[in-house]
């Protein structure tokens, strides 16, 4: 590789002496306007690193001489939209839950807030929409509730979850493991689901159904009822419908009856304010499954949702 400067006749550009196999590069100058637009960059970066947060530090940023930052923006932002939106949070911090249909305005505002709080708090577990995960996480939009689903009920169970630990508030229901505990024989086990998908109209009455009745009635009902039809007053669900959390085909039934599912939900009065379980509650009885209360229960006190199925129950 020989190395020789030249000019070049054709351009009449200096070559950098480099040349392979008779190929020349040419010593161009970048362009003018090129060069400024650099210059112009290097001043635009003296300038805003003086202005603005930008020198790395061992913790942090240089502050800059106008004390800016995105993050300070952001917070001034959400001051301002706090203060927007005061009024309206007062409001419903000053209205019982149940109180809230009454005002439909303000109804309409605790749905839409609830909604943007289930989005942050709620979906990874009942879905976008509030539809669940079948034989992981209960339904909203349905009208099967274990402990009601009028909107103080539904506040409730938001604010006290269920089974917490180290909680008395906490809304908590026990089924036995028939089968794990040895309460009941495979033989039986198998005769009581034969009865529960018989009122659940899956099976026609049967031999098996009917041993399955008396074993129902000996251990079932006190909670679930004489006729399967669930108890509110100890979170047992309905049995006697089509909905399932967990499966109602024999061997799911014959799983949870075996070794209940006893799931559990956090209890949010812990990590929100009380106006955003509020909204919260607002929002789930919105989907579709929400109750009327029986009666006029401003201010009533009362745990509340999860369909049949999330308390761990077939």
């Amino acid at each position: 590789m020989a190395e020789h400067k030249r000019i070049d006749e054709a351009t009449g550009t200096s070559t950098v002496g480099h040349e392979w196999d008779g190929i020349e590069e040419l010593d161009t100058p970048m362009p003018r306007w090129w060069l400024w637009a650099l210059y112009v960059t290097i001043v635009w970066g003296i300038v805003y690193v003086i202005l603005y947060p930008a020198g790395p530090m061992i913790h942090g940023a240089t502050e800059g001489v106008f004390g800016w930052s995105s993050r300070g923006q952001l917070q001034a932002e959400m001051q301002a939209d706090a203060v927007r939106r005061a009024p309206v949070m007062n409001a419903i911090a000053a209205t019982p839950v149940a109180g809230l249909p009454a005002r439909p305005e303000l109804m309409q505002a605790a749905v839409q807030g609830g909604a943007a709080a289930f989005r942050v708090h709620c979906v990874q577990c009942h879905g976008a929409g509030g539809a669940g995960v079948k034989k992981l996480y209960p339904s909203l939009t349905d009208d099967d509730w274990l402990w009601g689903g009028d909107l103080s009920k539904i506040e409730y169970t938001i604010t006290h979850g269920i089974r917490n630990p180290d909680h008395k508030e906490t809304r908590t229901s026990q089924m036995p493991a028939f089968g794990r505990e040895g309460i009941l024989e495979s033989a039986q086990i198998s005769d009581v689901v034969s009865f529960v998908r018989t009122i659940s109209h899956q099976e026609k009455p049967g031999a098996s159904s009917a041993r399955g009745a008396v074993l129902f009635e000996a251990n079932c009902a006190v909670c679930h009822g004489p006729t399967g039809d669930g108890g509110r007053q100890v979170g047992a669900p309905k049995l006697t419908d089509a909905i399932w959390l967990f499966g109602g085909d024999r061997a799911s039934i014959t799983a949870t009856v075996t070794q209940p599912r006893n799931g559990v939900m956090p209890r949010w009065g812990a990590r929100l304010d009380p106006v955003t379980i509020k909204m919260l509650a607002a929002y789930v009885y919105s989907l579709g499954g929400g109750e009327k209360a029986p009666v006029p229960a401003v201010g009533a006190q009362g745990p509340a949702t999860e369909e049949r199925g999330a308390d761990g129950q077939p």
